[in-house]
């Protein structure tokens, strides 16, 4: 299937960054979200974004001119419904993403593509809520999207090799290497890295060490280039609680239990970067633990 137009759900982290680097390799690109406002930033950070990359040489004015021109934006989601290829990129809620897919349904060009950027919820379930779950899969960037190389491509039941061929070939564009996960609860990457982080707030709760001391013996003593509770403010603390939840139902082990402190910190709201505090304090000029 030659894919030309590509749908964007959720114009946040992961949304702007899928515009950014499918109008950088050619696709048109219609991203939407429920804020005029936040599409309107999401705008003005692509921009702001590719013209670093001008400045690193990277991407030609020209190249800069043609991406953002690609790019249009909507309230409305219905609008969604006439391009090759939607990829949906709201917060990580299964019942959200429900919503959106049953809402897109009476708008859709019958060869269109259903595929959500989630990053632990069964594909095979979301797909069994839609029309086509045939044409329906994962499609999980990682963050940030347009520096991250990686991109897990996930089948659900039903997915026919069709829609996989054409998933595939866009990731190709785009200038990325896929990977292929079965689906299972959070996928491989996720499966993988969120119990780690889950680990290191549980050191931080039972007073092994404290944030700082955590983040350095995990960058320096494993090379990493972020401490794990430093990614998980990048992430988002909710995000984070939410795969472990799904991890902990889907997979019915212990050892994927949330840390208590995990939860406390996103029912005080504190969800790292994206809300100023996490683990760490992010309203002064250097971030600086919390505990």
């Amino acid at each position: 299937m030659d894919i030309s137009s590509i749908g964007v759900v959720g114009a946040g982290q992961m949304g702007n960054g899928i515009a950014h680097v499918c109008a950088l390799a050619g696709y048109d690109v219609m991203m939407t979200d429920i804020s005029a406002d936040a599409l309107d930033k999401a705008v003005a950070l692509i921009d702001r974004n590719i013209a670093r990359q001008v400045g690193r040489g990277k991407v030609s004015e020209a190249e800069m001119a043609a991406a953002m021109a690609r790019i249009r934006t909507t309230t409305k989601l219905a609008e969604l419904g006439q391009t090759d290829l939607i990829i949906e990129a709201a917060t990580e809620r299964e019942t959200v993403k429900q919503a959106i897919f049953e809402d897109l349904l009476p708008h859709l060009k019958p060869t269109t593509i259903l595929t959500s950027n989630t990053s632990s919820i069964s594909i095979t379930r979301l797909a069994s809520r839609t029309d086509r779950p045939e044409k329906f899969m994962g499609f999980h960037f990682m963050n940030p999207v347009p520096v991250m190389q990686l991109v897990e491509l996930i089948r659900g039941i039903a997915t026919d090799e069709e829609t996989f061929a054409a998933c595939k070939s866009v990731v190709d564009r785009l200038g990325k290497t896929a990977a292929t996960a079965e689906d299972f609860p959070a996928f491989i990457v996720n499966r993988i890295l969120m119990p780690m982080i889950n680990e290191a707030v549980y050191t931080l709760y039972e007073g092994v060490g404290n944030v700082t001391s955590i983040d350095m013996a995990m960058k320096l003593g494993t090379n990493h280039p972020m401490g794990p509770l430093e990614l998980a403010d990048f992430i988002g603390l909710d995000t984070c609680l939410a795969i472990m939840n799904v991890l902990h139902d889907g997979l019915a082990d212990t050892k994927y239990r949330p840390c208590p402190l995990l939860t406390k910190y996103v029912e005080a709201g504190w969800l790292g970067r994206k809300t100023q505090r996490g683990f760490y304090d992010y309203r002064g000029e250097v971030p600086v633990p919390t505990r």
